[in-house]
């Protein structure tokens, strides 16, 4: 993604999440840099086998915990910063959503890939 600052290219390990068909990238440290830079373009680049252009479009916080939760089961070097674990309820997800930003992938290139 572009540095809303700078323009220059940056590049960000983020782990993919996968929720009912749809995939989802999910800030493990909440309000970053990437969180910024998307928020000012809207645009990013997933390299992931191929390079392609998406778009990113925020999730509201009410709908972010089923996001979440099945993050903290996938990416288990997410877990200690979102300070939940494989057992957090619903619940406990909806507690920390508004601290921990969500985007939806959209991908401008054909559909969504499968992971």
């Amino acid at each position: 993604m572009k540095g809303r600052r700078t323009g220059r290219r940056h590049t960000v390990a983020l782990v993919i999440t996968g929720y009912e068909g749809e995939q989802y990238l999910v800030s493990m440290l909440g309000e970053c840099e990437w969180v910024r830079n998307v928020r000012a373009s809207g645009e990013a680049q997933i390299i992931s086998g191929r390079r392609r252009k998406v778009k990113l479009e925020e999730v509201p916080i009410e709908r972010r915990a089923p996001i979440i939760k099945e993050y903290i089961r996938v990416a288990p070097g997410g877990r200690p910063h979102i300070g939940l674990g494989t057992t957090a309820t619903l619940a406990d997800c909806q507690r920390v959503a508004s601290n921990h930003p969500v985007f939806r992938i959209l991908y401008q290139n054909g559909p969504t890939p499968s992971h």
